[in-house]
């Protein structure tokens, strides 16, 4: 551990020593990095918010000719739009690098109308304004789609090549020999602890599927070349959505007991005013909590990366250079624990949530005392 804490430090230090040179360049006479930032065209900002945001295309790479003239490699993806002329379907190379086709075009990835109609969202769909034809419904393939799509392809073929395997012999072969393990370790420490040895099994697909689809997600984003690197789990779309799961899993499971403790509280009755809705907010803010929790761990993780290599493009120095390479692979060996970490504290939680809904308060003590 202390030889892990001293690298790290040497890493930091490094960094710390290579930019007092670069300033002093600077001082000596040198364009500031601000300038140099300008002048060759880098935005860091940019480069990490288009890595760790969707879009509507998968972009490859970038290459500039002798004339300076940028030349974008990219994956076209389906691009479907729904607005009051109907529906729309083609592929993103129609639109992008400043094409236009019915009324739409690619901006910063993203699909905008060029008739000035603004894209559907909750908040619009809720106000009711998508009636006045005002906006339009995408319902493109984005990276984060497909993505999604290839980790359940993914998924499906390895579990279900295992399936058949496990038909054939009860001796794990392939990919059975690395995941046996993990699921047998997600059954005794996280389903049967948490939720009970009598009713863990109905909860055990859910609890695989999130934990197995976070996982391999957390990996794949990872990855820097297609058709991986996308940032699905660091969607807070996509983490809404498990929780929203896990909070309907957990609130069409609960007994009556666990709604004779949120309407019922065992405090004195002059505290329901207070106890009650603190309850009743309880049950929205644990699912809120896995939400944020999977988001801002994921994102923060990619940010990390891209802005540590992105001091090597910012400020031009070998010195910096030394340092900022080796800092970045230790955070990515870093995130590929985080990774698992993630999908395990998500599945726990999960877990502990059901497990709380579900237990028979009154029925245990019950079986206690006729021990006693």
């Amino acid at each position: 551990m202390n030889r892990k804490i001293s690298s790290l430090f040497f890493a930091f230090l490094l960094v710390f020593v290579s930019s007092l040179a670069i300033a002093q360049h600077t001082s000596e006479g040198e364009e500031p990095a601000e300038k140099i930032e300008q002048k060759e065209g880098f935005n860091a900002t940019k480069m990490i918010m288009e890595h760790i945001g969707d879009s509507n295309e998968w972009h490859l790479w970038t290459t500039k000719d002798d004339n300076g003239e940028e030349h974008h490699v990219s994956v076209p993806l389906p691009v479907i739009i729904k607005d009051n002329e109907g529906w729309h379907a083609f592929l993103s190379k129609s639109i992008a690098h400043g094409h236009e086709h019915d009324g739409y075009t690619l901006e910063d990835g993203q699909v905008v109308s060029t008739k000035g109609i603004e894209k559907a969202t909750l908040f619009s769909i809720i106000s009711g304004k998508q009636k006045s034809n005002e906006v339009f419904f995408d319902l493109s393939i984005t990276k984060n789609a497909a993505s999604m799509f290839l980790s359940v392809i993914f998924m499906m073929v390895i579990f279900i090549g295992m399936a058949r395997n496990y038909k054939k012999s009860q001796l794990p072969r392939g990919a059975g020999k690395l995941l046996e393990p993990v699921i047998v370790f997600i059954r005794d420490e996280v389903a049967i602890p948490n939720i009970g040895s009598v009713k863990y099994k109905r909860y055990m697909p859910y609890l695989l599927t999130a934990f197995f689809f976070i996982w391999f997600n957390n990996l794949f984003g990872l990855i820097p070349f297609f058709p991986f690197g996308a940032n699905l789990t660091g969607n807070i779309a996509i983490t809404a959505v498990l929780a929203i799961i896990t909070l309907l899993i957990t609130l069409f499971s609960a007994n009556k007991d666990y709604w004779k403790h949120i309407f019922m509280p065992p405090v004195p009755i002059l505290l329901y005013p207070i106890m009650v809705p603190i309850e009743i907010i309880g049950i929205f803010t644990k699912p809120f909590a896995l939400m944020m929790r999977l988001f801002a761990n994921v994102t923060a993780g990619h940010i990390m990366i891209l802005a540590i290599i992105s001091l090597i493009f910012i400020f031009k120095s070998p010195f910096l250079g030394f340092a900022s390479v080796p800092l970045a692979l230790f955070v990515s060996v870093l995130e590929l624990l985080v990774a698992a970490l993630q999908a395990y504290i998500f599945t726990v939680l999960s877990a502990l949530f059901i497990g709380i809904a579900v237990a028979e308060h009154e029925h245990e003590h019950g079986h206690e005392e006729h021990a006693h």
